[in-house]
């Protein structure tokens, strides 16, 4: 069985940074992609940043040139660093990974970790 656990959201003020972390555990053969995404209340969850096997980046618009994402493969980590952060990036941040067991490959989503905005 897999798991992805994140960690580090909490509240912090406008123009701030932090850090996120999301650690998969559990018997995996090989990570593809891992993702950050978000979802604000009201809204869709919507693709943050996402990172390949090999190290290709991409983001969204909106966090380009505040957002680093990276991954540690030996420790199956991927990191959401945020900097210079806005009201608008409050939401909660979930890992997203693609995982191949050593019995199949699925799609494995993390509990949450809610990032506060509030000067």
């Amino acid at each position: 069985q897999v798991q992805l656990v994140e960690s580090g959201g909490r509240l912090v003020q406008p123009g701030g940074s932090l850090r996120l972390s999301c650690a998969a555990s559990g018997r995996i053969f090989r990570i593809y992609n891992m993702s950050w995404y978000r979802q604000a209340p009201g809204k869709q969850r919507e693709l943050v940043a996402d990172i390949t096997s090999t190290g290709s980046i991409s983001y969204a618009d909106s966090v380009k040139g505040r957002f680093t994402i990276s991954r540690d493969n030996d420790k199956n980590t991927v990191y959401l660093q945020m900097t210079s952060l806005k009201p608008e990036d409050a939401a909660v941040y979930y890992c997203n990974a693609q995982i191949q067991t050593y019995g199949s490959y699925s799609d494995y989503w993390g509990q949450g970790t809610q990032v506060t905005l509030s000067s």
